[in-house]
């Protein structure tokens, strides 16, 4: 496939971790002429490109930075790197390979929202992206791209990396602000919200790593050229998919937004020593598990979101016919009732139940009502919580219920599951 490479375009090159080997390639250009358009200007421009966030939601990241109010108030900068849902892994290739285009982003956002500061937040287990950012910030600040004055304009910018600890509840945005703060990483009562009262209660943006790597290309190539690439006016621009599972090539792969997951597949090396397509999640492990019938789909959010999953991260889960669905989303409910905070009861409860049910089924102890039940408790977590963590938690399940319910039944009704593990093991021996 013919496309044009601007996320991951200094992927492999060592030079690009410095200021001036960034600077060969054209960076800190889009910088350069933030400084001297109006801040207004520069939020119009991200949003004319029609660029949507690429953390999960997908809301359009020039209307969020336009809900700062303009108040005589400090303003921040939160960069969402706490990149730790299963499956996802898109953001750390970024900021391992070219920490400076996440710099510049982030210093162009603070310019149009007259933010001063930024803190980028990222997953604990990051040891190695937050050591190279760490040390791209040192040299940006000697260079004067940071600091007091910003490449000599009189506008002043900090920026500082913040480690969390390996809860996957921070990487929600109120929850990573009360993690900043100091406090429990909890969720907060919404409204109000982060554009009003976020970061020690002042106006903040909170934007996702990718979305804030494409602002710079966004400036420097215009609007235009960015609403070019992608499906349609509403899914525009080049989009990192992480690709894992039965692929032979799995990997992050930069490509336009809205192609299908047939395409994605080929890009991919198809499926792993020739299997057969079973399922696929494709948007991280919160997104409703698709179909192989389903795999001729747009790749894109509304797509996606008319077919009753969503694209999420991005990150593409692909299982092949030795796959057990009960047990792949007896995982995932695993994962989702470990890292649920415990705050809201529907979740607390909810989570861990759907994981017991799980477990039981694919254990041989399943009951005849199982998959009713687990549909039930699916109903009752689902937008009965603070956060998105409860939809995101019933996501796998539901349409596990909705779309291998034959599975469930056969595990129930054989009292063992139908796909030795041996041979589940041997497809990626």
């Amino acid at each position: 496939m013919a496309f044009e490479k601007t996320l991951t375009q200094n992927v492999g090159n060592p030079d690009a971790l410095t200021v001036a080997g960034y600077k060969k390639n054209g960076g800190y250009t889009a910088l350069e002429a933030a400084l001297k358009m109006e801040p207004d200007a520069i939020t119009q421009a991200v949003k004319d490109s029609g660029l949507r966030g690429r953390g999960g939601a997908g809301f359009p990241a020039g209307m969020k930075w336009s809900f700062i109010p303009k108040i005589d108030k400090p303003k921040y900068l939160v960069c969402n790197a706490d990149e730790s849902e299963p499956g996802t892994f898109k953001d750390r290739l970024l900021m391992e390979y070219d920490p400076h285009q996440l710099i510049e982003g982030c210093a162009i956002c603070c310019r149009a929202v007259g933010a001063n500061t930024t803190y980028i937040y990222i997953r604990g287990e990051y040891t190695k992206a937050a050591r190279i950012l760490e040390d791209a910030i040192r040299e940006a600040y000697q260079a004067g791209i940071l600091g007091d004055s910003v490449m000599g304009s009189g506008w002043k910018l900090d920026m500082y990396v913040h480690m969390g600890a390996g809860a996957y509840i921070c990487g929600e945005e109120t929850g990573m602000l009360e993690s900043l703060e100091g406090k429990r990483g909890q969720p907060r009562v919404k409204p109000p919200f982060p554009a009003v009262v976020g970061a020690f209660g002042c106006p903040t943006v909170i934007n996702n790593v990718e979305t804030l790597c494409n602002v710079p290309h966004i400036l420097n190539r215009g609007a235009a050229w960015f609403k070019g690439i992608g499906t349609d006016e509403r899914n525009t621009g080049p989009k990192l998919y992480a690709v894992s599972g039965h692929v032979e090539r799995p990997g992050t792969y930069e490509l336009p937004l809205g192609i299908t997951f047939d395409e994605l597949l080929e890009v991919c090396g198809g499926m792993y020593k020739g299997g057969t397509l079973k399922a696929f999640i494709p948007g991280g492990a919160s997104a409703p598990i698709l179909k192989a019938s389903e795999s001729h789909l747009k790749m894109d959010f509304d797509t996606l979101a008319k077919a009753g999953s969503m694209l999420g991260s991005a990150a593409v889960i692909v299982m092949d016919e030795t796959t057990c669905m009960v047990r792949a989303a007896s995982r995932l409910a695993k994962f989702f009732a470990h890292e649920s905070c415990g705050q809201c009861t529907p979740c607390r409860e909810g989570t861990n139940w759907m994981e017991i049910i799980l477990h039981r089924i694919e254990a041989g102890h399943g009951h005849p009502n199982d998959a009713d039940l687990l549909y039930s408790v699916s109903k009752n977590v689902g937008g009965n919580s603070l956060c998105a963590l409860g939809d995101a938690a019933i996501g796998p399940v539901r349409s596990l219920v909705e779309k291998f319910r034959d599975e469930i039944e056969q595990h129930i009704r054989e009292h063992a599951c139908p796909v030795p593990v041996r041979r589940y093991f041997a497809a990626a021996a």
